[in-house]
């Protein structure tokens, strides 16, 4: 199943994507994807009021917005440096257990909105990556039993700007959480819709010049590894994001470095998780 959802920003309503991309409103089915949801079998009682309602369900017209495919989580938490030629690219090591950090999830937009590039921000820089919806809560979670505890999956843009990651003292999370910093799907592909989470192929275009092209396959922590690693230090609770890092081929990496610019034009999709678009702007405020 894929959970979307849409309508104007801050009056989103829970709809569905079948496999021939047609788009339905469940509004119907009286709860939004919020930690509820997910913590209290909510994927499966959907399915099954489909089953019965879904010939009752509202279109949805292909130009109504869509917004991030959840309701804001109680957390985003990232790995950094997973993939062995990102962590070259950005000069550091390749880490013997999982780099986190946290992303605010304010940063949250929906897969087509416009990113704003930061004010006092001149290196704001592009990041596909494959993300872990929890649907269980985890708490010290063994890595053979993490997967039961993985609700979905969602294609996630980890924008940074690195002036702020890397320039100015303390933690990453100050480049990570800006507005707009995290557009995320189009879609959450329920777990049983990926066969193979750590094998699969993702790509971002910089106004449609291929930058980033890998695969899951290249994880240096695979996705039991990082959701038993990150329950050992902290619960997740249902509806929590986990981003597994980035591949190869962000501006950083570049000689000499390419940051985005107001205009830019970003495409991003990852093989099962549809694609994402978004077009950069200047932040406009005082």
């Amino acid at each position: 199943m894929k959970l979307i959802r849409f309508g104007a920003v801050g009056n989103e309503k829970p709809g569905v994507e079948l496999n021939d991309g047609t788009r339905l409103d469940v509004s119907g089915f009286g709860q939004d994807f919020d930690q509820d949801f997910f913590g209290k079998a909510g994927v499966s009682q959907l399915k099954n009021w489909l089953q019965i309602h879904e010939k009752d369900c509202p279109v949805v017209a292909e130009s109504v917005r869509l917004g991030p495919p959840l309701q804001r989580p109680s957390k985003i938490v990232c790995v950094g440096l997973n993939y062995a030629k990102h962590a070259a690219e950005s000069g550091m090591a390749i880490p013997e257990e999982p780099v986190l950090f946290f992303k605010a999830s304010s940063a949250i937009c929906g897969p087509f909105d416009d990113v704003i590039i930061p004010k006092g921000g001149d290196k704001t820089d592009w990041e596909v990556e494959l993300a872990i919806v929890i649907g269980k809560e985890a708490s010290y979670v063994s890595e053979s039993d993490a997967m039961q505890h993985v609700a979905g999956y969602v294609l996630h843009n980890d924008i940074s700007e690195r002036s702020f990651q890397l320039e100015r003292s303390g933690q990453w999370v100050k480049g990570k959480s800006c507005d707009t910093f995290a557009p995320l799907g189009p879609f959450i592909a329920t777990a049983d819709e990926i066969s193979d989470p750590n094998n699969l192929e993702l790509w971002l275009e910089l106004n449609g010049k291929r930058v980033q092209h890998s695969s899951t396959a290249d994880f240096i922590f695979n996705i039991a590894e990082v959701v038993s690693y990150i329950s050992q230090f902290m619960t997740l609770l249902p509806g929590d994001v986990i981003s597994t890092g980035t591949p190869s081929g962000v501006g950083l990496g570049f000689d000499p470095p390419v940051y985005l610019k107001p205009g830019d034009h970003m495409r991003l999709g990852i093989e099962g998780l549809g694609e994402s678009e978004q077009v950069c702007k200047a932040h406009s405020g005082s």
